[in-house]
């Protein structure tokens, strides 16, 4: 069985905002741009993920994922981060007539640039076609959410979503997989992500701004 995934991406002048300071005010939207890239590039490459579809109504973000061969559609009106996992999800059923029988859509936040393919792929296969979530470092949120094989994805994403996503019966996925836990919000938490080893195109940005507030 095959999982496609759905990663949102805010408006580039509102994203990762508690991110700001970690690096020169002017770079903030390359590191934004860069942690993205890192984290599809890197769910693309892990076993068992068949399409990711980035959902953005940026021109920015999805003209830079046009050029490194990702997909991105724009969201199907307000609504927030669930509503664009919502709108991504239905775009994937609809296109895959067979994922509407059997296939797995998942839900991955799009700020997990020290994310490992091999980590992600481990947690599919451990989901094994349940509906299935992975916390973030401080348990309370959620990095990945999977739907049950062939059923709706049903996003519980926000403040204490680990929780939520518990109570609408979903299994927790409790191996360290510390790279898949790393969502970046924060200076602290891009700190953790260069500790565990940082894709490509964020360490070459931080790398590039020796001096700045975070080095590679």
């Amino acid at each position: 069985m095959q999982t496609d995934l759905v990663v949102p991406v805010k408006m580039l002048p509102e994203a990762k905002s508690r991110l700001r300071g970690a690096v020169r005010p002017e770079e903030h939207t390359n590191l934004v741009l860069a942690v993205l890239l890192d984290t599809v590039t890197a769910a693309a490459n892990a076993d068992g993920v068949r399409r990711v579809l980035v959902v953005s109504s940026d021109p920015t973000v999805a003209s830079v994922l046009a050029d490194e061969g990702f997909e991105c559609v724009p969201e199907g009106g307000p609504g927030g981060l669930n509503e664009a996992f919502r709108h991504g999800a239905m775009l994937l059923r609809q296109s895959d007539r067979q994922s509407d029988k059997a296939g797995q859509i998942g839900a991955l936040q799009a700020d997990l640039p020290a994310l490992r393919p091999s980590e992600l792929a481990e947690a599919i296969k451990t989901a094994d076609g349940r509906r299935a979530f992975c916390a973030d470092r401080q348990t309370t949120g959620t990095t990945l959410l999977l739907s049950a094989a062939g059923e709706p994805l049903n996003p519980r994403f926000g403040v204490g979503s680990a929780g939520k996503h518990a109570a609408t019966g979903a299994i927790a996925l409790t191996e360290a997989w510390e790279s898949l836990r790393c969502d970046v919000d924060t200076a602290e938490d891009l700190l953790a992500a260069r500790d565990l080893g940082l894709g490509q195109r964020t360490s070459a940005l931080l790398c590039a701004m020796a001096g700045g507030p975070i080095e590679c």
